[in-house]
């Protein structure tokens, strides 16, 4: 098996701290978390940089305040990923350069190629500290539901691929035509001779932004496997308060034994296998994870002899 690294998505999630069921009472600063966290699980997932744009600065913090071997894999800005984008969650000259806006949000076309370079440029800047630690995993592009399997969307990736050459990129569709029939031998290839991370989806089926858990390897350095939980309930329930309530599932342990068994057999075939519980509803995705760390250490898994 290859190095598997299981981790969470985020640890600043306000529903994680506000439980008190994770971090020890004196760590009540962002450093003593970080540190607290990154002495538990050797990999953690960047979800703020989805949100709003990354700092070079708050990165560089980052990699000083975990160990040598630590992992971070950064979620791309949600303007590069198809996403409806808020001007508040721009950069106020890059605001001021767009000029009025008469829209609630914007769009990646919306935006002028020119503005387009600059808010790469930053990205690329402020991962910039976790590279050149040896500390960044990969960048994570989550694309929008509506990002179906289209000439022009793959187009787009390969501008994502052109604007971040050098890293290593993962992508997760959203949007279940890409795994429709032929198509997903189209996306396995397409994602193979670029070189990408195809992102394995544990998550409630039957939904137009619901896709199957593809169990295939289309980069030898990196798998991904995300556990988003299986609350059909909560999956695109209108009117929730927090992103977290969204992803409230607590894994049973066959559940987890299951998945232990097929991340195992995805191992093989990588140098590096990245499972990331986002299952982030109070401490559920900690103790989940905790729990397959276990199960694997003690070769434990169902269902090992493949997916």
């Amino acid at each position: 098996m290859s190095d598997i690294r299981i981790g969470t998505a985020s640890w600043t999630d306000k529903s994680l701290i506000d439980s008190g069921r994770f971090y020890p009472r004196e760590a009540k600063s962002a450093e003593a978390r970080l540190r607290y966290y990154a002495a538990q699980f050797p990999i953690v997932e960047v979800d703020s940089s989805y949100y709003a744009m990354p700092s070079p600065e708050v990165s560089r913090l980052w990699a000083e305040r975990t160990p040598e071997d630590f992992l971070f894999n950064v979620k791309a800005f949600r303007l590069f990923t198809g996403h409806q984008t808020a001007p508040a969650a721009l950069p106020k000259d890059i605001r001021e350069a767009l000029g009025p806006i008469d829209k609630k949000n914007v769009y990646y076309k919306d935006v002028p190629e020119q503005i387009r370079a600059e808010l790469w440029s930053r990205f690329r800047e402020a991962i910039e500290p976790l590279r050149a630690a040896g500390k960044l995993g990969a960048v994570h592009f989550q694309f929008a539901p509506w990002l179906a399997f289209h000439p022009e969307n793959f187009k787009h990736v390969d501008e994502c691929i052109g604007q971040l050459e050098g890293h290593r990129l993962a992508v997760e569709f959203r949007n279940s035509s890409w795994f429709e029939g032929t198509h997903a031998d189209r996306t396995l290839s397409f994602e193979r001779e670029r070189d990408l991370v195809n992102v394995v989806v544990d998550g409630p089926q039957g939904f137009p932004n619901s896709v199957p858990a593809v169990w295939e390897v289309t980069c030898d350095a990196l798998a991904i496997v995300r556990l988003h939980g299986r609350n059909r309930e909560t999956w695109n329930q209108k009117g929730l308060t927090t992103s977290a309530e969204r992803f409230n599932y607590d894994y049973p342990t066959l559940e987890l034994e299951e998945l232990a068994g097929k991340i195992e057999t995805l191992s093989r075939k990588v140098r590096t296998t990245a499972v990331v519980l986002n299952n982030n509803y109070q401490d559920q995705g900690q103790r989940n994870a905790r729990e397959l760390m276990g199960i694997i250490a003690r070769g434990g898994g169902g269902a090992s002899s493949g997916p």
